[in-house]
């Protein structure tokens, strides 16, 4: 079988795609893993870069304020490290939903495992930062859980429209 003859299955576009020289590849069935990793480059991007401008801010501020090298500077994370720390929880919270469902053949299915999944680790999640944080538990897992299925529901929302006007 020639190279050009090759097809790969993908579970999300059932139109498998074929390789060989540019006219036969269906540059829409790289669509969807390519949007994944321009949306999942944005999502560290902007998080660990705001992440680390918010700590160098309040450390400036504390420079400005004469308090460098206080209590207050010493609590605080090093920009460095809030980064690492953002990126190791970044890649624990993303091999939750792909260990629960990365396997699930059924559309069905495999959504519903991903949000029920989903919300579990919110709703820990939440209760985490909450006694971290000294924060009521309650309120906090409420609005972790409720604001990440919103995220995740117009995400799916936004989606499923942009694939209909699309055909």
């Amino acid at each position: 079988m020639a190279v050009s003859d090759t097809k790969l299955a993908d579970a999300e576009n059932p139109a498998a795609t074929k390789f060989g020289d540019d006219s036969d590849v269906d540059f829409a069935g790289r669509a969807n893993w390519l949007r994944a990793a321009v949306l999942g480059a944005n999502d560290g991007l902007v998080s660990t870069a705001s992440l680390m401008l918010g700590v160098s801010a309040v450390k400036h501020d504390l420079d400005r304020d004469g308090k460098r090298g206080g209590d207050e500077e010493r609590a605080l994370p090093s920009p460095i490290q809030a980064a690492v720390a953002s990126a190791l929880a970044f890649s624990v919270g993303a091999l939750l939903p792909l260990l629960a469902a990365g396997f699930i053949v059924g559309y069905r299915l495999r959504v519903a495992v991903v949000v029920a999944v989903a919300t579990m680790a919110l709703a820990v999640f939440g209760y985490v930062g909450a006694v971290l944080g000294r924060a009521p538990v309650a309120r906090s897992c409420a609005r972790v859980v409720v604001g990440g299925l919103a995220a995740m529901g117009v995400t799916f929302g936004l989606m499923r429209l942009f694939r209909e006007l699309a055909e």
